[in-house]
């Protein structure tokens, strides 16, 4: 959590206040919620817009100097607008600008600049989140002030492109349709610098400008071939808080901006008042040669960087692909040991497996035969003794499939029951169902005539039958 002397700093730099008992004051009663005490100061300030220059600290100026490692310090040229003289002397501008910014405040925003605390497009909740106080109302849950949010500030460039192009026709600077960061960034990967133009509807020299000079073909063509162009409406937020942030004094107003070390911007050029094309394309080609090496070496810097991240990735990618190699090769050594095993224990499993069912099949077959022989036995013995001849006794001639035959005398009052019981009895018949036969007439002797006697079924005083399977 941001401790107290970081939101005291953090508060004197968005409201350009320099008494710190001040600020401590307004921030304690606002129970030093920073969000809370910045959209209060806001509000406060958005009714009198005209002391946003009391308000605004001055951009330091900065001397020639050589070029380091970190920034870009170039000398702003100064330039004879309309019969009026810039300020002479009047350097390189290096503007420290932060990733956000508070929106709903004109005059803050003036404030913020001098103490490098602007960023386009961005919202106060978004950099409060960067120090870990997260984005939120105020206690109440309700904004004093709403933040602009960066789908806004894509809407006003959109809006500005579009009535832009509609005022003055296709030939112009292609105007990107986002927010100024956004842009910057834009210009930042493609290495090029970011043309500028604030729009001021009402001032009498806007449409000249726009047509003669800015919406010329050879200006428009030389602006899209060289750099990145971002445009913006004053009477928007995001223009008007460009048009703070740059000092604009007069219109129509250009710059010239380029992106430096740790989210800053370096400030090349501004252009304040009407200009023929010509004169656009002079100021233009000189602030082109003049940050040609700083391009350059940006370019070659990205392009080392690109090829040594590819060459990394080169390297990392031959690496797992080794890698994955090796992996797979211990894959397919373990899944060959693993299938051998597999079937080594399936093979094991079928052995133990047929062995049981042989074991299992010679032992139901002993049962079985145990069963058969126990069933003869009581057959037979249910038949009793064979009677001898005599009036009541039926000679009865049995034949098998196999050819074999037996005969046996019983008792006329015997039942046919008493045949089956006999054939079962002597075991020389494999199949389980069968039906004794009788050829002439044929007859069959099936389940419904197993009570009827020899006698009553007509096969006294002698029969000849057959076993016919079933």
């Amino acid at each position: 959590m941001v401790d107290v002397a970081d939101k005291l700093a953090y508060f004197q730099a968005i409201t350009g206040l320099e008494d710190p008992d001040l600020c401590s004051e307004i921030l304690a009663a606002h129970g030093w919620d920073l969000e809370l005490a910045i959209s209060s100061f806001t509000v406060t300030n958005s009714d009198r817009p005209e002391s946003s220059a009391t308000v605004a600290a001055d951009v330091a100026e900065v001397g020639r100097s050589e070029q380091s490692s970190e920034e870009l310090r170039l000398l702003q040229r100064s330039e004879t607008m309309g019969g009026v003289v810039a300020p002479p002397g009047l350097a390189w501008k290096l503007i420290t600008l932060p990733i956000s910014v508070i929106s709903g405040s004109l005059g803050l925003i003036s404030g913020a600049i001098g103490l490098g605390m602007w960023a386009a497009g961005g919202v106060l909740s978004y950099s409060l989140s960067m120090i870990g106080l997260g984005s939120g109302s105020g206690r109440n849950g309700d904004s004093s002030s709403p933040l602009v949010s960066v789908s806004a500030a894509g809407a006003e460039a959109m809006d500005f492109v579009a009535s832009f192009e509609k005022d003055y026709g296709a030939t112009r600077p292609n105007f990107v349709t986002e927010g100024f960061m956004d842009g910057l960034q834009l210009s930042r990967n493609a290495f090029k610098l970011l043309f500028v133009y604030l729009h001021s509807p009402d001032h009498p020299d806007t449409p000249l400008f726009c047509e003669r000079t800015l919406c010329s073909e050879p200006l428009a063509a030389f602006i899209n071939e060289n750099f990145v162009s971002w445009g913006g409406n004053i009477r928007a937020s995001e223009g008007f808080k460009m048009s703070n942030s740059l000092k604009a004094s007069r219109f129509p107003f250009c710059a010239v901006v380029m992106a430096a070390t740790n989210q800053r911007i370096a400030l090349l050029q501004q252009v304040e008042g009407p200009k023929s094309p010509e004169e656009m394309l002079t100021i233009l080609q000189k602030v082109l040669e003049e940050s040609a090496p700083v391009l350059v070496a940006a370019r070659l810097d990205a392009e080392e960087r690109r090829n040594s991240t590819r060459l990394r990735e080169e390297q990392d990618a031959a690496y797992r692909e080794a890698l994955e190699a090796d992996q797979a090769r211990e894959r397919q050594r373990k899944e060959e040991q693993e299938r051998l095993e597999r079937e080594a224990a399936e093979a094991e499993r079928k052995r133990k497996e047929e062995e049981e069912a042989r074991e299992r099949a010679a032992r139901e077959a002993a049962e079985k035969e145990a069963a058969l022989a126990r069933m003869r036995q009581e057959k037979a013995l249910s038949l009793g003794s064979e009677p001898e001849k005599g009036p009541n006794v039926t000679q009865v001639l049995v034949r098998f499939p196999t050819g074999e035959r037996k005969d046996r005398r019983f008792h006329s009052t015997a039942t046919i029951q008493s045949l089956y019981d006999y054939v079962d009895s002597l075991g020389c018949l494999d199949a389980e169902s069968y039906s004794l036969v009788s050829n002439f007439p044929r007859v069959v002797y099936g389940p419904e005539k197993l009570s009827l006697s020899l006698k009553e079924a007509g096969l006294h005083p002698q029969a000849s039958l057959f076993v016919e399977p079933n």
